[in-house]
C-alpha cells in the first residue's frame, strides 16, 4: 500500500498534521508506537494557557481526546502499537506490527516522534523507585498506579513542577524539590503552587546518591557552589522511596539520523536534531519534523508545528498555492508569538542558530 502521506508519531504534532492533510484531501497514514494516539497528551492533566485556538483552559487529556475523536471522523489510516523500524529510499517506511515486519510506501513524510527524557548520574541511580517524570505521570494518570509515598523531584523546569503538583494532588507527598541552577526553570504560576502546597524548593542543589539496597529508601542531597559542585559539609540525608528525575528531554531522532537529514547539535535545543527551517523542511526532499523531535519546547508549539509541517508536505505534493501560503504564514507568525515571551528566550536563541547554518 502506497500514501501520500506518512507521518511517524501520533502526539500532538503528528495528529495535528494529519488533519491538515486530511482537510486538503491527502491519503495519510499516521503511525504510532502506543495503543492510543495522544503521546504526552493522555498524561497530562494540568490545564493549557493562551487563548482559545490553542485550548486554553482544557487539560492535556482532554485535547488529546479531542483530536482523537476529529481523525476518527476523517480518512486518515491509524495503525497504533506499531513501531517504525526505518525509512528507506523511496520513503519506505519499515513497521513492526503484530509481530509482524511490513512495508509501508509514502511520497512524503513527516518525523513526529517526540523526545526521550534525559537521565543523571549519581550513586545508585539504577535502584528501583528511581524514575523519569514521564514515568511517573503515565504510572499515575494512564495507569492508575501510586508511584511510591514520599517523593523526592530533581528539577524545576515545568514538567518537574507540573508533575510535583500531580504528586501532590494524588497523595503523595514531596517535601523537596531540588534544582542545580540558582533560579526555577519553570513557569512562577507552576512552582508557586507547590510552594503552598508545602513543597521546598531548593536552588543551587542537587541530589549525590539514593539510598537502599533493594529499592530507594532515601536520598542525599547537598549544595552546589557557582561551578556547580557540591560543597562538602552541606548533605543531608532525607526519607523517601521515590526519586523523579525531570532534567530535561532530547530529540527522539533515530530515523532521522538513519534516513542521511543533516543533524545539528543545538544544546538550547536538547541536543542533536535534524537541521530545519521555519516550514520544517529537512535537508532530505520530502522529509518534514514537527514537535519535540524538532526542538524540544511546549505541546502548543508541537501542535502549530505540525500544522507546519503538513502545509509543507501539502505544497509538495500538489503544489504550491496562495492559500496554503497565507495559511502556513499566519501559523508561523503565532509561532513567533508564543515564542516572543521570556520563557522561550532560551528557545529562540536555539532556533536563530539552527537557522543561521544554512
Amino acid at each position: 500500500m502506497r500514501y501520500q502521506l506518512g507521518i511517524v508519531g501520533g502526539g500532538p504534532a503528528g495528529m495535528m498534521a494529519a488533519l491538515i492533510g486530511d482537510r486538503f484531501g491527502i491519503k495519510t497514514i499516521l503511525i504510532d508506537d502506543n495503543p492510543a494516539l495522544g503521546g504526552q497528551l493522555i498524561k497530562q492533566t494540568h490545564k493549557f494557557f493562551g487563548s482559545k485556538d490553542h485550548y486554553c483552559g482544557y487539560r492535556g487529556f482532554q485535547i488529546g481526546s479531542i483530536l482523537r475523536e476529529e481523525i476518527a471522523k476523517s480518512k486518515v489510516e491509524v495503525i497504533t502499537s506499531a513501531t517504525v523500524t526505518g525509512i528507506y529510499p523511496g520513503f519506505i517506511l519499515g513497521l513492526h506490527h503484530k509481530e509482524r515486519y511490513q512495508e509501508v510506501g509514502c511520497d512524503a513524510v513527516i518525523v513526529a516522534t517526540g523526545a526521550k527524557e534525559k537521565f543523571l548520574i549519581f550513586e545508585n541511580n539504577d535502584l528501583p523507585g528511581v524514575y523519569g517524570a514521564g514515568a511517573v505521570q503515565t504510572l499515575m494518570n494512564v495507569y492508575g498506579v501510586f508511584p511510591g509515598r514520599r517523593a523526592l523531584m530533581i528539577g524545576s523546569g515545568n514538567i518537574g513542577l507540573i508533575v510535583t503538583y500531580q504528586l501532590l494532588q494524588a497523595g503523595v507527598e514531596v517535601p523537596f524539590l531540588v534544582e542545580i541552577l540558582p533560579e526555577i526553570g519553570g513557569w512562577f504560576v507552576h512552582a508557586a503552587k507547590i510552594a503552598r502546597a508545602g513543597t521546598r524548593i531548593l536552588t543551587s542543589h542537587t541530589i549525590i546518591s539514593a539510598l537502599g539496597e533493594e529499592e530507594v529508601e532515601g536520598a542525599v542531597i547537598a549544595k552546589v557552589d557557582d561551578q556547580f559542585h557540591p560543597v562538602s559539609g552541606s548533605e543531608v540525608t532525607i526519607d523517601v522511596d521515590l526519586i523523579c528525575l525531570a532534567v530535561g528531554l532530547s530529540p527522539l531522532s533515530d530515523l532521522l539520523w538513519q534516513v542521511g537529514c543533516r543533524m545539528e547539535f543545538i544544546p538550547e535545543l536538547g541536543g542533536y536534531l535534524a537541521w530545519h527551517n521555519e516550514r520544517m523542511e529537512t535537508t532530505v526532499p520530502g522529509l518534514y519534523v514537527a514537535g519535540d523531535v524538532a526542538g524540544i519546547e511546549e505541546a502548543t508549539t508541537a501542535m502549530l508545528e505540525g500544522k507546519v509541517a503538513a502545509i509543507s508536505a501539502v505544497s509538495h505534493l500538489l503544489g504550491p498555492s496562495d492559500e496554503l501560503s497565507a495559511m502556513q504564514r499566519e501559523i508561523i507568525r503565532e509561532l513567533d508569538d508564543l515564542r516572543s515571551g521570556d520563557f522561550s528566550q532560551v528557545v529562540s536563541r536555539g532556533l536563530r542558530r539552527l537557522y543561521d547554518r544554512p
